[in-house]
């Protein structure tokens, strides 16, 4: 036990040059022994403690050879500790096996060890093991003046080739095995329809890693092991971080700008890869290594969908790469079957998705017409204008945001009938595919299709024969109390709305729940095809207190049967707030339908 009040002066001796080594195991076993107090361990002299230790590690551990002495020093420091002492090289490679036994290998300590020539290989070795962002680390971090910008921050040495050849080897060999392995475990994200590719390809740290070293990545494309890794991240990401920086370029230039002429237009920014690049990266871009994953429904569409990603991200490839793009088009469309119509409504989103990847893909006639029958078979939109708030008023005055087609854009309802432009965009399309498409549309559809520029003549001509004289008929407008005074029988309109058909588009089915809610003319009718959720936890409760109290009564079995029926999970099966009622009135009918699960 050592009085908290004498560290400072064991920290004292600790850096004296007048301090004999015959002194040193008594120093250092005073400072590192906890302050104990009569009630347990002194928690400020233990803050004392460390750091008086801290302050004296330098000059305790470039004094100290003692194995025995300099393991007690090593187990006492924190990680920071020891990445600066390794920085400053008081820490050596022979003090790794000491470390390691209490301590995980950091980015810190690596960079430590690496700015002295002769521990490079040392700091190679604490890589394997380590978690790709600490790989990240050990390469942003080895600036460490990156963040001042000072004209006299002195800057840091290059990062040793070595060291850096080797962590981007280590970031980029889970990928490499991944591709090489088609039974690896990872790619069963792939065979999940609400997931898509493994997180290896995403904008993570290898990415971000090869990203810092563009000058090599013609060399890198032809690894022999790390190769085709490369290829992927370079198609998934490398445009995509150019067009990024470009935009933050833009918007710090706008930000610094004195004219008052508006923000100047910049530049068109290279291709982050050369047509060159892009020739090296071919063998990767169809993804050859998902042709033969199991549930070829899901992953071949997964597959379809990330090669029109690159292709977007990546323009030239579509005259680059022609002949091969269309055979993979075609294959994912056999081998998944895509264009079967979709038998629920959580398939529809991925039906237009799939028309909009065949429409920049594809050139076989047949499965473009078949993608135009697809879009024929989904759920019309429900477009639904709700009665705007004085201060959203002053916001839309005077614009086109709450005209019909706009409308129609706010929650992405659009997209099928965008998609189908897209499709009549294609030179292979036929055109009667298209034009048989458009009687099904909604009647905004066709009136969308009006306001675009950029589609061909004749699809606008077809459109507007169909097309209605006022688009405003095809919206469901929601009206206040006070309009819906004037009208001889409002619940009749409240119905009507409940009647709408249903759409994708989630908040228009939300704003007609809110409206019918928030009138004073519901009645109870009106409550019990509403969803349960709706009225009971997600507005105040006195709206269901009064109808719950009328059938619950003074019967303990139906509270009983209500308490049962509200314990639902997210999970469970949607009921209306009729379905709930009559599960209380009848409990012995079972479990509530509130608990069963979709």
């Amino acid at each position: 036990m050592v009085n908290a009040g004498t560290y400072w002066l064991w920290q004292q001796l600790a850096v004296s040059d007048a301090l004999p080594d015959e002194a040193l195991p008594t120093v250092i076993e005073a400072l590192c022994s906890t302050s104990l107090a009569p009630y347990g361990v002194d928690r400020q002299g233990e803050e004392r403690r460390t750091k008086a230790l801290a302050d004296a590690l330098p000059a305790l551990l470039s004094r100290v050879t003692r194995p025995g002495l300099r393991r007690q020093l090593l187990q006492q420091a924190d990680d920071k500790q020891l990445a600066e002492l390794a920085d400053q090289g008081v820490v050596v490679a022979a003090d790794l096996p000491t470390i390691l036994r209490t301590h995980r290998p950091t980015p810190g300590l690596v960079i430590g060890l690496a700015r002295h020539p002769g521990q490079v290989d040392a700091a190679i070795g604490l890589l394997p093991g380590m978690h790709d962002t600490d790989l990240e680390d050990v390469v942003t971090d080895w600036e460490p003046n990156r963040h001042r910008y000072r004209p006299d921050a002195e800057a840091a040495p290059p990062i040793p080739p070595a060291l850096f050849d080797a962590v981007l080897e280590h970031a980029l060999t889970p990928l490499a095995r991944l591709l090489k392995d088609p039974q690896h475990e990872e790619w069963q994200f792939a065979q999940r329809a609400n997931l898509g590719l493994p997180h290896e390809f995403g904008e993570g740290a290898p990415w971000r890693i090869l990203a810092t070293c563009p000058d090599r990545w013609h060399d890198l494309v032809e690894h022999p092991t790390l190769g085709t890794a490369v290829q992927h991240l370079l198609l998934d990401q490398a445009e995509v971080e150019a067009s990024r920086n470009c935009m933050m370029a833009a918007s710090s230039s706008s930000l610094t700008q004195d004219s008052d002429e508006g923000p100047a237009k910049l530049p068109e920014p290279e291709p982050a890869l050369n047509a060159a690049l892009l020739r090296a990266c071919l063998p990767a871009l169809c993804l050859p290594e998902m042709a033969d994953l199991p549930k070829p429904s899901v992953t071949a569409r997964h597959r379809l969908h990330h090669i029109a990603n690159r292709v977007r991200y990546n323009p030239r490839l579509t005259d680059i790469a022609a002949p091969q793009l269309q055979a993979a088009a075609d294959e994912c469309v056999r081998r998944g079957r895509l264009l079967t119509p979709p038998r629920n409504d959580d398939r529809e989103h991925r039906a237009v998705a799939i028309a909009e990847d065949l429409a920049l893909l594809s050139t076989n006639p047949t499965h473009l017409a078949k993608a135009c029958a697809l879009l024929a078979t989904l759920q019309q939109p429900a477009v639904v204008s709700t009665p705007p708030s004085p201060r959203l008023s002053r916001i839309t005055a005077g614009t086109d945001l709450l005209s019909p087609v706009r409308l129609l854009e706010h929650n992405y309802q659009h997209r099928r009938v965008a998609a189908l432009t897209q499709l009549a965009g294609n030179p292979h399309t036929p055109r009667t595919a298209v034009t048989d498409t458009l009687p099904t549309l909604h009647p905004l559809e066709l009136a969308w299709i009006g306001h675009q520029n950029d589609i061909p003549v004749w699809l606008h001509t077809a459109a507007a024969a169909l097309a209605p004289a006022d688009d405003n008929e095809a919206v469901l407008r929601l009206l206040t109390d006070d309009e819906l005074d004037c009208h001889p029988d409002p619940a009749a309109v409240l119905q009507s709305w409940l009647n709408a058909p249903e759409s994708e588009g989630f908040w228009s089915r939300r704003d007609v729940y809110r409206a019918v809610l928030d009138s004073r003319h519901h009645t109870l009718d009106h409550l019990r095809q509403l969803p349960a959720d709706e009225i009971l936890t997600r507005n105040e409760p006195e709206l269901a207190l009064p109808h719950l109290l009328a059938h619950c009564g003074s019967q303990p079995e139906r509270w009983k049967a209500l308490l049962k029926a509200l314990d639902y999970g997210p999970t469970d099966q949607k009921v209306s707030f009729g379905e709930l009622l009559d599960s209380i009135q009848a409990p012995s009918a079972g479990n509530s339908p509130l608990q069963k699960t979709s």
